[in-house]
């Protein structure tokens, strides 16, 4: 699946969190984890499980069981794609507007204004 396509429901995002965790998983694990973190039946994550390997979210490996299942995208096109979602559909694709609601709205550490800081630098750099 390529990595500007990632669309990832909450649901899915739980599954695939469990998975980026560690990888591969069987059926079996996944269903113990997932009935762990949010409660779900054996019925749900195998559900789950078969609509996300269609749209090519999960890679599924072994003719027999047990099947493992691994991730058939990265977590940081997940997250980049999400980050760009979010951005452009709350914010109107303004990041400035973005973050100005995020300094206005908490107390910031010394340490996460030196990240932002270090990011902006960085950003700045690449623009050169």
């Amino acid at each position: 699946m390529p990595s500007d396509n990632v669309n990832l429901t909450a649901a899915e995002w739980n599954v695939m969190e469990c998975i980026w965790e560690e990888a591969p998983q069987t059926a079996m694990q996944l269903v113990a984890r997932l009935h762990d973190r949010v409660g779900w039946a054996k019925s749900t994550t195998m559900t789950m499980l078969s609509r996300m390997e269609k749209k090519g979210l999960l890679t599924c490996t072994g003719s027999e069981k047990p099947k493992h299942y691994a991730t058939g995208i990265r977590r940081e096109d997940a997250v980049r794609q999400e980050t760009k979602s979010f951005v452009k559909r709350v914010y109107r694709g303004s990041v400035g507007m973005m973050m100005s609601s995020l300094v206005e709205q908490q107390e910031l550490t010394r340490g996460e204004i030196n990240q932002l800081y270090a990011i902006l630098k960085k950003a700045e750099e690449a623009e050169k």
